[in-house]
């Protein structure tokens, strides 16, 4: 039997911070207490160092079947957990489209024989699956994603009799990309009259506006409302859309969730002078204002989880006028270092960190025994050194684009172990050889 004793670790769980053991045998936490020790164990040296529990994305676009060129379930997994990331769910709108059960079993297929983290899946809802959806067992995969704006895969459900149906008819999370599609197309008329193609990039957060996103978000929790859906909104962009959002219950009373991700935290419309289309995401980048009332929303629970939405692209795909460069980018390595430099900016405290990217993603989704450091969970956990800094380089990047929107910034903290299932995946920039990596599990 596997174990693994990391000795003297500062851990961060459940709000508070604390010194201690943590003894691992095979895929479990076996025990935490002060001066563990055991003889048929390796040590792992925590001092000085914070132990987490891994991070859990619940919206990543790893490119596979079908886009490989961007990137693929093994290199953007591998990304992850250089990232401390060890669970991922990922999204329907691959080629060809996870909107059959037997597609959804194939992509688990794939992910058992290529992923180095813990994996599930979105089943994505169309305007014409209705039925299918109906037959997916709830604890099949993670739940079910809906585009309610168009976006890569053109997945837009926009009948609003079966939209309704759709919230009536699955107990699973619905998952939304809110963003009012009419709105969005009069925008872009607009601008493309003026600069045909070659739009400004500037532009893009006023062509996917604020009345875009508050009019489908709005529209979806309305309609949650009405049928008792439970709804989780995807990546949240502007300020506007903060009030639509409850911070007077626990997240386990909820039935309307709501997520931030990465880049809405860090970057505002004044990185578009020099970051042009590499920071174009759907939805859009928005003003500074927005940024700071995103960050309040998270701070005081309106919002409820932190995500990185990773959809990778290669260079010479972003490098074209604006009609033609797709939005998205990777983030996976780099989300956890980005929060932690928030930490030591003073932003955030590594208790609200790991609230927001562990604990209630697994609340959230109802993953089985994963999203906290506790005995008899799965070992699924992150050693952080918060004084070692280190610049992202595209040598660095372990995506298979081989860039990242964080180029050149050197972040504070270094990510040094990350732990899948009681296996030491990555270790000091090293990679495992073996994958210890499980299909989720819930309990509902």
């Amino acid at each position: 039997m596997a174990k693994h004793l990391i000795k003297n670790a500062t851990i961060v769980n459940e709000n508070r911070t604390y010194e201690a053991d943590v003894l691992l045998q095979d895929d479990r936490i076996q025990k935490i207490e002060k001066d563990i020790s055991d003889p048929e164990a390796k040590v792992i040296d925590a001092t000085g160092k914070h132990l987490l529990p891994g991070v859990i994305d619940d919206q990543v676009h790893f490119r596979e079947p079908g886009l490989t060129h961007k990137g693929n379930i093994a290199s953007e997994s591998k990304a992850a957990i250089a990232g401390g990331i060890t669970t991922f769910m990922e999204q329907p709108n691959t080629n060809p489209q996870t909107t059959t059960i037997e597609k959804l079993e194939e992509k688990f297929a794939m992910a058992a024989a290529s992923s180095f983290a813990n994996y599930s899946f979105l089943f994505g809802g169309t305007n014409d699956n209705l039925e299918e959806l109906k037959r997916l067992d709830r604890n099949a995969c993670s739940g079910v994603k809906l585009f309610l704006g168009s976006s890569t895969g053109n997945m837009l459900v926009d009948d609003e009799e079966v939209l309704e149906k759709i919230f009536q008819s699955t107990e699973m999370v619905i998952s939304a990309h809110c963003e009012d599609e009419g709105t969005i197309r009069r925008n872009l008329a607009k601008y493309k009259e003026e600069y045909e193609d070659d739009i400004p990039v500037k532009y893009h957060p006023l062509i996917r506006s604020e009345e875009a996103c508050y009019l489908s978000s709005s529209k979806a929790i309305n309609l949650a409302k009405k049928t008792g859906a439970r709804l989780h909104v995807f990546h949240l962009s502007t300020g506007k859309e903060m009030d639509l959002f409850r911070n007077d219950i626990p997240i386990e009373e909820k039935k309307i969730t709501s997520e931030v991700c990465i880049h809405h935290l860090w970057f505002s419309d004044v990185d578009y002078d020099t970051k042009g289309t590499l920071i174009k995401w759907n939805p859009a980048v928005k003003t500074a204002a927005d940024r700071t009332k995103l960050w309040e929303a998270l701070l005081d629970d309106r919002i409820d989880v932190i995500a990185t939405d990773h959809a990778p692209h290669l260079l010479e795909e972003k490098d074209n006028v604006y009609t033609k460069a797709p939005s998205g980018g990777p983030l996976v390595q780099h989300a956890l270092p980005a929060m932690l430099q928030k930490h030591k900016e003073g932003t955030i405290s590594l208790e609200k960190l790991v609230e927001k990217m562990s604990h209630n993603p697994a609340k959230l989704f109802d993953i089985e025994k994963r999203g906290f450091i506790r005995e008899g969970y799965f070992a699924d956990l992150v050693l952080v050194d918060l004084d070692n800094p280190w610049e992202v380089t595209r040598e660095n990047a372990h995506y298979k684009c081989g860039w990242s929107p964080f180029d050149g910034f050197t972040f504070a903290s270094k990510i040094t172990h990350t732990f899948v299932n009681g296996h030491v995946a990555y270790e000091n920039g090293n990679f495992s050889v073996e994958r210890n990596a499980r299909r989720l599990t819930f309990d509902r």
